[in-house]
C-alpha cells in the first residue's frame, strides 16, 4: 500500500468523509461542480466490485474463506473506471468491466456486501493505487470512508461529514423511492446503516474514522445548499481562490 502513497499529487485534493446517509455524495458532486473539480466516488469501486461478485453468484455474507479469495481475485483483476462528460461537469457514470453499473449498486443488499468487500485487505490494497492515480490529477474531490486518513494523508483540506442514523435512513428512503421499486421500512433502513456503521468503524483495515485535521460537519439539520456553501467556504479559507 505504501508504495501508492508516492503519487505525487498534480495539484489540490479535497478528502471527504463520513458514513452513508450523510448528503456526502450529492453534496461532493455539487462541491464539483460549483469549483470546477473532478468528483471521485471511492466508494463506488467498492460498491461495483460488491455487485459483480453477487451478480456471479461468489458472494452472499462473505463469511467463507472461498467468498473472500473470490473478492480479492476480482479487485485485482477488474477494470473500473469513472466516465464523465467532461473534466468540468464530471457524470460519475461508473463502469465495471466496460459494464455501466451505476445504477445497480447502491440497493440495501449491496450496500451491505460492499461493506464486507471493503473490509478485505487485499481488496482495498488493489484498489488503492488507482484511488491515488485518479486523485492525483489534482482539482479533485475523493469521497468515502478513509480518504484522509489512509488514501490522501496529504489531502489539501479534509472534511468529516456526520447525521443522526434517524435522518440518514430518512434520506436513504428518499433516494430508494425515487428509484421504484420494492422498499423497505424505514426502521429496517436504519438497523442497516446502524450495522454498516459499526461494521465499518470496526474493521481492522483502513477503519471508518475522523481524520485528526479533517473538518466536522454536521448535515443533520442542515439542507443540501448550506452543507455546500460551509464546504466551499472552508476551500476557499484553506486554498484561497481558485480560478
Amino acid at each position: 500500500m505504501r508504495d501508492a502513497l508516492k503519487i505525487p499529487k498534480q495539484g489540490p485534493v479535497i478528502a471527504l468523509d463520513g458514513p452513508a446517509g450523510t448528503g456526502k455524495s450529492t453534496a461532493t458532486k455539487r462541491l464539483a461542480e460549483r469549483l470546477r473539480f473532478v468528483h471521485v466516488d471511492t466508494g463506488a469501486l467498492y460498491r461495483a466490485v460488491a455487485y459483480v461478485l453477487r451478480t456471479q453468484g461468489k458472494w452472499r455474507s462473505g463469511d467463507t474463506e472461498e467468498e473472500r479469495v473470490a473478492a480479492e481475485e476480482l479487485a485485482r483483476s477488474i477494470h473500473l473506471e469513472f466516465r464523465f462528460d467532461s473534466a468540468l461537469l464530471p457524470m460519475n457514470r461508473i463502469y465495471a468491466n466496460g459494464q455501466d453499473v451505476t445504477d445497480h449498486i447502491r440497493t440495501p443488499e449491496n450496500s451491505l456486501a460492499a461493506s464486507g468487500v471493503s473490509s478485505l485487505p487485499g481488496v482495498r490494497a488493489a484498489l488503492l493505487g488507482l484511488q491515488r492515480r485518479l486523485g492525483c490529477q489534482g482539482r479533485s474531490i475523493l469521497e468515502g470512508r478513509d480518504i484522509g486518513t489512509v488514501v490522501f494523508p496529504d489531502a489539501d483540506v479534509k472534511f468529516f461529514l456526520t447525521a443522526s442514523p434517524e435522518v440518514r435512513a430518512k434520506r436513504r428512503m428518499a433516494e430508494l423511492q425515487a428509484q421504484g421499486g420494492d422498499l423497505p421500512s424505514l426502521q429496517e433502513l436504519q438497523n442497516q446503516i446502524v450495522t454498516r456503521d459499526q461494521a465499518d468503524a470496526s474493521r481492522a483495515v483502513a477503519p471508518l474514522k475522523q481524520a485528526d485535521d479533517a473538518i466536522l460537519v454536521d448535515t443533520t439539520h442542515l439542507d443540501l445548499d448550506a452543507v455546500v456553501e460551509l464546504l466551499a467556504k472552508k476551500v476557499h479559507e484553506r486554498l484561497g481562490p481558485i480560478s
